[in-house]
């Protein structure tokens, strides 16, 4: 088994483990579930705006399934070059987390606004662990051919 189909299994296992979480248990707080957000549970006291959370989840749920098909069609009938562009591509989404979501979380943490307070540390942690993994097994993939 190749290091690239090694990474692709390992990024739609933990995404899949993401999505049942966000379908079935969104009040979560392990995982990536939205629970840790103090917001989610204020916004149960206005259906109307925690329909529109629920969506929201829901639709990044949805969104993150699609990630997961498309990397099972790339590892059952891609070729190596395709895996090596999907990683690529996978790291490079991943990244875009510090781009416009970690500002974010981390403002809200720093109001107290997440709990456990300091989550968004944890999870900027966590995404860089799987960043920098991915990328050593790229380079791996690219250096040694497998």
């Amino acid at each position: 088994m190749s290091v690239m189909t090694i990474i692709i299994i390992a990024f739609i296992i933990l995404e899949s483990l993401n999505v049942l979480l966000l379908y079935f248990a969104p009040d979560s707080k392990r995982g990536n579930g939205v629970g840790v957000f103090d917001a989610w549970e204020e916004s149960k006291q206005y259906e109307h705006i925690h329909d529109l959370m629920r969506y929201l989840v829901f639709w990044v749920a949805g969104t993150k399934l699609i990630f997961i098909v498309l990397l099972l069609v790339i590892l059952i009938t891609g070729t190596r070059m395709t895996q090596i562009a999907a990683t690529i591509a996978m790291i490079a989404s991943i990244l875009s987390y510090f781009w416009r979501l970690h500002p974010i979380i981390r403002d809200i943490d720093s109001k107290g606004k997440l709990t456990p307070s300091g989550y968004s540390k944890t999870l900027s942690r966590m995404i860089a662990a799987f960043v920098a993994i991915y990328t050593i097994g790229l380079i791996i993939s690219l250096v040694f051919g497998i």
